[in-house]
């Protein structure tokens, strides 16, 4: 898909593709946010998420800043710390005639990954070996303590936002982590705080039984330790 198309500006150009509702548009934050898939014309897949109105405030933007801009400094952020996320394609807000912003965040679609609490639905934990499950934690965990000694707190560490992708075979299997939905995210002077908000989130909002739930702990107190006491 090309950047731009005569003197459509590059923002103008994404805003204009139109795709599949993946999440219809929710009105919220004074405004609506809803994300579509999109085919960059090379058989790629890409999803953008599309804002009007839908900002947040803080001290720093007392005025209000799209969400999507916050969300592209967290993407860009984890990044540098090592944390698996979409790759971005664009990004970018301008406001329109009336003074109201429009926002845009394309990325690539992670090819083979699946949700979590999907992942688990469709009969991982018969289908794969102890041990393939083992890797999928453990990299969950090293990608939460990364994010966490970054002290950034993800806000919305659902099943659905944690993806799965399996590659190879049997007891050679390897598990790949990826976060998405990076738009509750925010820095914390505490990355003990950050640790303990996330993880009793993902504890009540994810398809994690017990001992999977104990595994998953251990693994993260080995890459980062205090932050997880009382968390069992």
């Amino acid at each position: 898909m090309a950047a731009t198309q005569g003197q459509v500006s590059q923002f103008d150009y994404y805003w204009q593709q139109q795709g599949e509702w993946v999440e219809e548009p929710n009105q919220r934050r004074g405004g609506e946010s809803g994300v579509q898939r999109l085919d960059d014309g090379n058989g790629h897949l890409l999803y953008a998420k599309r804002q009007v109105g839908h900002i947040y405030r803080s001290l720093l933007h007392p005025f209000g800043r799209p969400t999507v801009l916050r969300e592209l400094d967290a993407l860009n952020s984890f990044e540098q710390l090592g944390v698996r996320v979409p790759r971005i394609v664009f990004a970018g807000a301008e406001r329109d005639a009336e003074h109201q912003w429009r926002a845009l965040l394309v990325s690539e679609a992670l090819d083979g990954f699946v949700d979590l609490d999907t992942w688990h639905a469709q009969g991982a934990r018969e289908h794969y070996p102890q041990v393939l499950h083992e890797r999928m934690l453990k990299d969950l965990a090293d990608n939460l303590a990364r994010m966490h000694l970054g002290h950034w707190q993800h806000g919305c560490l659902y099943g659905k936002h944690v993806f799965v992708k399996v590659s190879g075979e049997g007891e050679q299997a390897r598990a790949e982590v990826a976060l998405l939905d990076l738009e509750k995210c925010r820095r914390r002077i505490s990355c003990q705080r950050a640790a303990y908000n996330d993880l009793r989130q993902l504890r009540r909002h994810s398809s994690f039984n017990e001992a999977e739930w104990q595994t998953l702990l251990y693994f993260y107190e080995r890459a980062f330790g205090s932050a997880v006491k009382g968390l069992g």
